[in-house]
Order: structure tokens, then C-alpha cells, then sequence
């Protein structure tokens, strides 16, 4: 299946979930204002699934490596399908690791998630056409927030000093408001529709690194 995001088109199939993610129109205008001005030379799409988030990352800012990090080897067959068609195998690398057990302390001006996160109420609640999807790419818990956990307790060293860490969370919004009322979350709004994504800076992530232990 070929499915176009802005002017791109990606190659999705059962091993992965059919990009929907409002972090596209975050992409599309280079995560402004929230990143830092100048030039971004390292992107990690972590949780990548078909890669077309980082994928689109690399178009949007070209002078940039990119990982794309995912568990799955099968969600990672279709990434690689994704950078050769797309021609990009110099510049994006798809990684297998759970998390970022296997990036070796790299340092990123950029890392961008879209984790599971469907709580159970939800995912028991799904229409009959998601549960096509991979459920491990869906879900994460109770209250859908495991995976978003371990990337808000171990990002930061992964994570350059001026760097910008985006999470999507969607209908667990709530959820993560309610786990750290203490912290500032900038979530953004969309004009093309969508929810659930936040943003959070290393210099944020320094100031409530207390809270994400």
C-alpha cells in the first residue's frame, strides 16, 4: 500500500501502523517555533514503525543524519523499504533497539516519538479495522503511558543541551497531565486537526528530571 504524506509517499503493509500522526504538520514547518534556530544535523524517530516521520524529517532538514529506531524487525523491514525508495540510505540508518538500549550515547538536536500509547479502556473499545495494526505498536499499559515513561526518564541523555524532545501521546493525554502535574508541557495545536503531542526541551528536561525517575 502507498500512502502520500504532504508530496511523499511511503510503503505501509501489516507489519505497521498507517501513518496518521499530527506530527507530520509539526514537520512540515520544521518544528518551529519550539526548536532552536540554526542548523540541526542529528534526528532520532524513535518508535519509527514505517519510518515516514523521520523520513520526512530528512526532507525538512537536509543536512541532517537520521535514526530510525523501532523493536520490531518487521516494522523495520518496511523502514528500509521506505529510505531506498526514497533514496536517503546515506543520510537515514533504520536501527533495531528497544528504546535507546542500542544508540551507544549518541546526542541528537531532535528526538521525535510516537509510541504506543492506547490506554486499555481505549484499545478494548478500538473499531474492528485497528485491530489489523500491530497491537504492539498500539498499546502500552493501563493508562497507555510504559513506553512514554522510559523516554521521558532516559531522553535527556540522548538529548544535545539545546535540543527539543516531541512525544505524541494522543487520547493519553490526560493520562500524562495527570502523572506530572508539576511539569510544563508545551502541547501543540494543529490546524490540519490532532492532539496529543507535547514538547519538551533539555533545559525542561534538566529542571524535572526528579519527576521522570
Amino acid at each position: 500500500m502507498k500512502l502520500g504524506i504532504w508530496a511523499y509517499l511511503f510503503f505501509v503493509d501489516e507489519r505497521v501502523l498507517i501513518p496518521r500522526s499530527p506530527i507530520a504538520e509539526l514537520t512540515e514547518h520544521q518544528f518551529s517555533p519550539w526548536l532552536r534556530p540554526g542548523p540541526v544535523e542529528s534526528i532520532l524517530d524513535l518508535c519509527t514503525g514505517s519510518g515516514c516521520i523521520g523520513i520526512a524529517c530528512a526532507y525538512q532538514f537536509p543536512e541532517a543524519d537520521v535514526d530510525l529506531v523501532d523493536i520490531s524487525t518487521p516494522a523495520l523491514e518496511v523502514a528500509e523499504k521506505n529510505i531506498l525508495r526514497h533514496e536517503l540510505s546515506h543520510r537515514v540508518t533504520a536501527i533495531e533497539s528497544d528504546l535507546f538500549s542500542q544508540l551507544n550515547g549518541k546526542k541528537y538536536d531532535l528526538i521525535v516519538s510516537n509510541p504506543p500509547y492506547v490506554d486499555k479502556a481505549d484499545f478494548d473499545s478500538m473499531p474492528k479495522e485497528y485491530l489489523h495494526e500491530p497491537e504492539l505498536a498500539l498499546t502500552s499499559g493501563n493508562d497507555g503511558l510504559d513506553i512514554t515513561r522510559r523516554i521521558l526518564k532516559e531522553a535527556r541523555h540522548y538529548l544535545a543541551d539545546d535540543g527539543l524532545l516531541v512525544i505524541e501521546v494522543g487520547n493519553s493525554e490526560a493520562h500524562i497531565i495527570s502523572a506530572y502535574p508539576e511539569v510544563p508541557f508545551t502541547w501543540a495545536e494543529f490546524e490540519k486537526g490532532g492532539n496529543g503531542v507535547f514538547m519538551l526541551t533539555a533545559e525542561e528536561l534538566d529542571q524535572y528530571a526528579s519527576y521522570f525517575q
